[in-house]
């Protein structure tokens, strides 16, 4: 999955991948994480939000399932 970096003091780079409503999230400490189930708005919301860490912590943490990926 192909992620793109983004302007976020928590967050790294975000990637999507579609087809499997996987959201995949390199943090600033590089540890990567994939959340499972994530509609493709949440995607494009975490994207357009001015704050990408603020949404993560209000949208996707602790609201799909995840792992840690590296």
């Amino acid at each position: 999955m192909k992620r793109r970096n983004v302007n976020s003091s928590k967050i790294h780079t975000v990637g999507y991948d579609m087809d499997n409503k996987l959201l995949e999230i390199e943090f600033q400490q590089r540890e990567v994480y994939r959340y499972q189930q994530v509609p493709l708005t949440v995607f494009h919301l975490l994207m357009a939000a001015r704050s990408k860490g603020q949404y993560f912590d209000e949208n996707i943490k602790n609201q799909y399932p995840f792992r840690k990926v590296a």
